[in-house]
């Protein structure tokens, strides 16, 4: 999923004026803090200390550097005493890297025997974050402000999610998509400005013939197969029909070939994310059903039907989560179960759901499909584990791109689903069907979504932060009435912006 190791770097603001004690006491406190901060809180990246920067040259060094260094997915800026914003004009002119400001200071507690004026001229922040807050939004820079005290836990959080979200935005600006096939045909919610999206969100996407994959799958062997399907007898409960000496465990074995050959062309093309179309099958025996879902387990992106903005977001949410307990899929709304304000929605695709969400065992099963007009593909079928949630899509508006976010609360379906072979998810969207679906559907969002129990929205909130885009909320707080409104007046800063 991650190879790579991302740091942060952590850089504090003074300024000469204090004189040479004072500005190591800063350097002192710092570092202290960055240390601490590396052996207990548990962040997904590594915190880097710099050298306190005290000009505009230092500053815009730093900023620069960063830019240059592929290993930094972003900057934590503090002020640890005052730090005349001008300095930082150039540098955050320059800086295109992620930023979050932290408002804090080094101590937690005023001295109130032991104050003076000393103590005041280091211990500056609560002017001097003020200083530096003001000149990055006079400079509409994208920032995550974090409030609070550096040991508390609720703030090593917030600092976490960021870094986790500014290790997925620097992923994705060398996403490229695999697209197996074009959109399904006449669909419009699914497609989009390819080259826009490159620009926003770093997403490449690339269209690869059938034609080249199947040229990949006459090249996998008898025992590569062998031994992969072995893998899958061992990891999963397999059905009867699909097991050795069933009469659908053919079905298996090709869609063992089909992992391998999906494999080595995205390995071999550097793609993260991928989509398949039931309508290109060309030279394939069957849907790649369990392959998809393999591949999404290995932190890959998947979007149905060409649907490559959903594809390369199930990619970034996979990043963001990775090591976090829970799951994250592609998912597809299907179908209601009205019930007042328990009313819910079945959700589940075809085949493609990710075993990262399963709350037991999947069973492997071979079942005809009834669409593709191919032979019928293995899956794996599983129910979800019940729980908080997010559901969030990206849409192109055809002037902008939005992203739209629903949290939802997994819930045990009434009863079994004896008939219904897939994966699936039964959810309650928020703050319940009634208003969560009509808000998702004013607001023009897909029947597809990146799905996870890992993070929350709060992640989304500060990727769409970071893309500079617009990000709309469902939650426990939504009414139709504010968010009708929420709309027209984003449809009016959206524009205004654009003519600015």
């Amino acid at each position: 999923m991650n190879a790579k190791t991302y740091e942060i770097w952590f850089v504090t603001g003074s300024q000469h004026l204090y004189g040479d004690a004072t500005l190591a006491q800063v350097a002192e406190h710092s570092a202290k803090m960055v240390d601490e901060l590396n052996s207990t809180a548990g962040f997904k990246a590594k915190l880097v200390w710099k050298p306190t920067v005290k000009s505009s040259e230092e500053i815009f060094n730093v900023a620069t550097e960063a830019n240059g260094n592929p290993n930094c997915a972003g900057i934590i800026a503090w002020m640890h005493t005052f730090s005349p914003a001008k300095m930082w004009i150039a540098g955050l002119k320059a800086l295109n890297k992620p930023l979050l400001h932290l408002h804090t200071q080094f101590n937690k507690e005023i001295p109130w025997s032991e104050i003076d004026m000393d103590f005041m001229n280091l211990n500056q922040s609560a002017h001097g974050d003020r200083e530096f807050g003001h000149i990055v939004s006079r400079m509409r820079k994208p920032v995550k402000v974090v409030v609070g005290h550096w040991q508390q836990e609720s703030v090593r959080k917030r600092i976490d999610v960021w870094s986790r979200v500014a290790i997925a935005w620097a992923d994705s600006q060398t996403l490229k998509v695999a697209r197996f096939g074009d959109n399904m045909n006449n669909v419009a919610v699914t497609d989009g400005d390819k080259v826009e999206a490159e620009y926003k969100f770093g997403y490449h996407v690339d269209y690869l013939p059938i034609g080249d994959l199947v040229s990949y799958l006459d090249k996998v062997t008898d025992s590569e197969v062998a031994a992969l399907v072995a893998q899958y007898d061992a990891m999963y409960d397999v059905a009867a029909n699909a097991k050795a000496g069933g009469k659908d465990r053919q079905s298996v074995l090709e869609a063992a070939k089909l992992e391998i050959g999906i494999r080595r062309i995205l390995e071999d093309g550097g793609y993260k994310a991928f989509t398949t179309n039931f309508d290109a099958l060309h030279g394939m025996h069957q849907l790649p059903g369990l392959a998809s879902q393999r591949l999404m387990a290995d932190g890959y992106g998947f979007g149905a039907e060409g649907d490559w903005k959903t594809s390369a977001l199930v990619r970034t949410m996979k990043v963001m989560a990775d090591g976090l307990p829970g799951g994250t899929s592609f998912m597809e709304d299907y179908t209601y179960h009205f019930k007042g304000e328990e009313s819910s929605i079945l959700q589940a695709h075809m085949l493609e759901i990710c075993p990262s969400i399963a709350k037991a065992k999947p069973r492997l099963e071979v079942h005809p499909l009834g669409i593709g007009g191919k032979a019928a593909p293995a899956r794996l079928v599983f129910d979800t584990a019940a729980g908080d949630g997010v559901a969030a899509t990206i849409v192109d508006m055809g002037s902008r791109f939005r992203m739209i976010v629903n949290d939802v609360k997994v819930i045990p379906t009434e009863a079994p689903l004896p008939k219904l072979p897939v994966a699936q998810a039964l959810w309650k969207p928020m703050p319940n069907l009634e208003i969560g679906a009509a808000a998702w559907i004013m607001a023009g969002g897909t029947h597809h979504t990146s799905f996870s129990m890992a993070i929350n929205n709060e992640y989304l909130t500060d990727f769409a932060e970071i893309a500079d885009v617009e990000m709309l909320l469902i939650d426990s707080d939504t009414t139709v009435r504010n968010f009708k409104n929420e709309l027209k007046l984003n449809e009016v800063y959206y524009m205004l912006k654009k003519g600015f």
